[in-house]
C-alpha cells in the first residue's frame, strides 16, 4: 500500500511539468474529433483545422494542402486520426468546459482549459498505463513496481506524457495495457462475460490506435490453443464464448465505423493510408537498430526490458503467455518496419512502439526477479540508471532544440548529454517551470 501510496504521490507532484498545448498535425487531428463532436456535433473539421492554421500552429504548406484542401470522397476534411482518444478525453474535456465556465474563458472548446484539459487527460492515461501494467506483472507473480518506474522514466511514454501529450500515444499504452490485463484475468477459463470485457477493450484499442489491432493476433491465437485442446468445454459454451467477444467489439467498436462512413464513405480509414504500408516490413531491422532512428538506440531500457522476456518460465508461469507476449513486441516491430515514414523523424524516438508499455514492464520484472546476487542486482540497476538518464536527456534536447530533430546523432547527443545538459541545467528547470512558453518562439 505504501507504495502505490507514493506512486501515486509522485504522480501528482509531476502535474506541474505537463505542457498543455497543441502544436503537431497529429495531435490536432485527434483532438478535433473531440472538439467537433462536442460542439459542432458532426465530423467536419473544417473550422478546427482553420482554427490551427491561421494561429501558426499547423501553419506549413503540408498542412494546408492536406487539410485544408483536399476532400473526402463525402467532401470532409482528411482525417487520419481515429476517434478512441477523443472517447477518453471526454471526461476531461468536460472538467475543461467547467474551468471555463468558473474562470471566464472563452467557450468555445480551443480557448487553454479545454486544451489543458486533454493534455492533462493523456498524462492520467500514461499513468493509467502503468498502474494496469504492474497488475500485469502481478497476474504472473512478479513484483511491477521498479519495473513501471524504469519504462516510466526510461522509455518514450515520459516524453508524451508531459512534454507532447495531445499525441496519442499515451492513450494508446493505457488501453492496450488494458487489454493485455483483461486478458491476463480472462484466459484461464475464457468465460463469456469475461471474453465480452476483452473484446470490448480491444475495441477500445483500436479506435485509440489501428495499428493496435496486432496486439490482439496472440491473444487470439491463445484462445484457439485453448478452444482446440480443452476437451472439458463443449463447444457450444467455446462457441458463447467467442460470439460474446465478438459482440462486444461490434457494439464499443459502431463510433469508429460510423465515423470512418461519415468522413470517407466507407468502413475504413482514407485510402490514402495504404499507399503508405509495404507488408514484408522492408525497415523491421532499422526500426530496432538504425543508428539514427532505431528503437533501441533512442531507448535501450526497451532492450533492457525485452531480455527479460527471452528468460525460461519461472515455476507455474505459462511458457504460451510468454510466447504471447514476445510475439505482440514483434508485431509491433513488424507492423513499424512496414510503414513508409517508419524513421517517425520529427517525432521523439520510435514513438509507435510506446503501446508496448505493459509488455516492457513484464519483461523488466521478470528480469529483476532473476537478478540474484549483488552483483546481479547492481548491474542491472546500473545499466538501467544510464538507460534512463540517456531517456530524460535526450527528452531534454529535444524538446530544447540541442538535438536535430529529423535524427538521432549519438555522439552528438551523449557529449550534450554528459556536458553541455548537467551545465544548462539550472536555467532549463527554471525555465521549463515558469517560462515555459520561452521554449516555443520562433528561433
Amino acid at each position: 500500500m505504501r507504495r502505490w501510496i507514493l506512486l501515486i504521490c509522485l504522480f501528482v507532484a509531476s502535474l506541474p511539468a505537463v505542457t498543455t498545448r497543441i502544436y503537431s498535425s497529429d495531435e490536432i487531428q485527434y483532438f478535433a474529433y473531440l472538439r467537433s463532436l462536442w460542439f459542432d456535433h458532426d465530423l467536419s473539421f473544417e473550422n478546427e483545422y482553420r482554427y490551427f492554421y491561421d494561429r501558426h500552429i499547423g501553419s506549413s504548406d503540408g498542412f494546408r494542402e492536406t487539410f485544408l484542401e483536399l476532400r473526402t470522397d463525402t467532401g470532409r476534411r482528411i482525417n487520419f486520426g481515429t476517434i478512441g482518444c477523443a472517447i477518453l478525453w471526454a471526461p476531461f474535456y468536460a472538467a475543461g468546459d467547467l474551468a471555463a465556465r468558473a474562470s471566464g474563458a472563452p467557450r468555445d472548446g480551443f480557448s487553454h482549459p479545454y486544451l489543458a484539459a486533454v493534455a492533462y487527460g493523456s498524462a492520467c492515461y500514461g499513468f493509467l498505463a502503468l498502474v494496469l501494467a504492474i497488475g500485469c506483472a502481478g497476474r504472473l507473480g512478479y513484483d511491477g513496481f521498479p519495473g513501471a518506474v524504469a519504462v516510466w522514466l526510461g522509455t518514450p511514454l515520459l516524453f508524451y506524457m508531459y512534454v507532447a501529450p495531445p499525441f496519442s500515444h499515451a492513450c494508446s499504452a493505457f488501453a492496450v495495457a488494458l487489454f493485455t490485463f483483461v486478458w491476463l484475468r480472462v484466459r484461464g477459463n475464457w468465460g463469456p462475460r469475461g471474453m465480452a470485457l476483452l473484446g470490448a477493450a480491444a475495441a477500445l484499442m483500436v479506435m485509440v490506435r489501428e495499428q493496435d489491432v496486432f496486439f490482439g493476433l496472440p491473444v487470439a491465437l491463445d484462445f484457439g490453443l485453448w478452444a482446440s485442446g480443452m476437451a472439458s468445454q463443449s463447444p457450444k459454451s467455446k462457441a458463447q464464448s467467442l460470439l460474446a467477444a465478438a459482440c462486444a467489439f461490434a457494439i464499443v467498436y459502431a463510433p469508429q465505423a460510423a465515423a470512418y462512413k461519415i468522413i470517407n464513405g466507407h468502413f475504413g480509414p482514407h485510402a490514402s493510408v495504404a499507399n503508405k504500408m509495404h507488408w514484408w516490413a522492408p525497415h523491421a531491422l532499422q526500426v530496432m537498430f538504425n543508428p539514427e532512428h532505431g528503437f533501441f538506440v533512442w531507448t535501450p531500457l526497451a532492450l533492457i526490458a525485452l531480455a527479460g522476456l527471452f528468460l525460461p518460465p519461472r515455476g507455474a508461469e505459462p511458457r504460451q503467455v510468454l510466447v504471447c507476449l514476445l510475439l505482440m513486441a514483434a508485431l509491433q516491430i513488424y507492423i513499424g518496419g512496414s510503414v513508409e515514414s517508419w524513421t517517425v523523424a520529427g517525432g521523439f524516438a520510435q514513438r509507435r512502439l510506446i503501446a508496448l508499455t505493459a509488455v516492457l514492464v513484464i519483461g523488466f520484472s521478470r528480469l529483476a526477479a532473476s537478478a540474484a546476487g549483488h552483483g546481479a542486482r547492481w548491474a542491472l540497476g546500473a545499466a538501467t540508471a544510464l538507460a534512463v538518464y540517456w531517456n530524460i536527456a535526450l527528452s531534454a534536447e529535444f524538446a530544447t532544440g540541442l538535438m536535430d530533430r529529423q535524427k538521432l546523432e549519438p555522439r552528438k547527443n551523449a557529449y550534450d548529454a554528459v556536458v553541455t545538459l548537467p551545465r544548462m541545467a539550472p536555467s532549463l528547470a527554471y525555465r521549463y517551470l515558469f517560462e515555459r512558453s520561452s521554449f516555443y518562439k520562433p528561433r
